[in-house]
């Protein structure tokens, strides 16, 4: 009777590996086809849709310096007024209107401060300046290259100031967005179906998307010019999306 029990008992045992070894296969299966699913789920492709436009400043920023130095205060102020209205004529003269010109605060200097004994020739110095805003961009550009008409009626520019010229300012931006992000979007789906081909997989739907950031670059690459100093720009924007892919 015990051996009998013990030959049950090994057949019970054998049965008993043999259903947890058939488990551990049928499980090590689902588990493979789990994974192999999981894969399949996971793939995708990440893409970048360029769109780029062409643009005009459609607002110009114009600001004119100029000073007047002495040692007498009173003198200088006098001066510096029939400056202002000289140089404002200018611009009246030049087309522009009254809203367009707008005079800027007064700067006054004392050279002579602090030097003690070595104080310099002309102790102060008076600057004033205006501010041309117009949307007349291209009368702007114009006009900011006749300054040598001002120098030659006395007025003292100060250079540094003047050297930058006028600020050229693109400001519907938010009216070509809509249009250029759907730009960007079909390029980078153009590019997305091409690989989705190459890789044979079909293209699935959006799972991550990136719009981009809008950058305002001079459309012509000169050397030592900003974009800011150009009135023709270019505006860029490369979205990110990533797709499904479907085998």
């Amino acid at each position: 009777m015990a051996y009998m029990d013990r030959g049950v008992g090994v057949a019970a045992g054998f049965f008993s590996a043999l259903l947890v070894a058939l488990g551990l296969v049928g499980a090590g299966w689902l588990v493979g086809e789990g994974i192999i699913e999981g894969r399949k789920a996971d793939s995708h492709v990440q893409v970048k849709g360029l769109a780029e436009r062409d643009v005009k400043a459609d607002l110009a920023l114009w600001p004119i310096k100029f000073q007047v130095t002495g040692n007498d205060l009173a003198q200088i102020q006098a001066r510096i007024e029939t400056d202002l209205q000289t140089v404002q004529q200018f611009l009246r003269d030049s087309g522009f209107t009254e809203e367009e010109i707008q005079r800027q605060s007064l700067q006054i200097q004392d050279f002579g401060a602090g030097y003690g004994g070595n104080r310099p020739e002309e102790r102060y110095g008076v600057s004033q300046s205006v501010l041309v805003r117009s949307e007349k961009v291209d009368q702007v550009e114009g006009v900011s290259r006749r300054l040598g008409e001002l120098v030659a009626q006395g007025i003292v520019l100060q250079q540094d100031w003047n050297a930058t010229g006028p600020t050229y300012v693109f400001t519907r931006l938010n009216e070509i967005k809509p249009d250029m992000l759907a730009e960007a979007t079909a390029s980078a789906r153009e590019a997305a179906n091409q690989f989705a081909e190459d890789a044979a997989a079909e293209l699935g739907g959006i799972r991550d998307a990136n719009q981009g950031v809008f950058v305002i670059l001079p459309r012509d690459d000169v050397p030592g010019s900003s974009e800011q100093a150009q009135i023709f720009k270019t505006v860029r924007v490369v979205s990110t999306i990533t797709y499904s892919l479907e085998n």
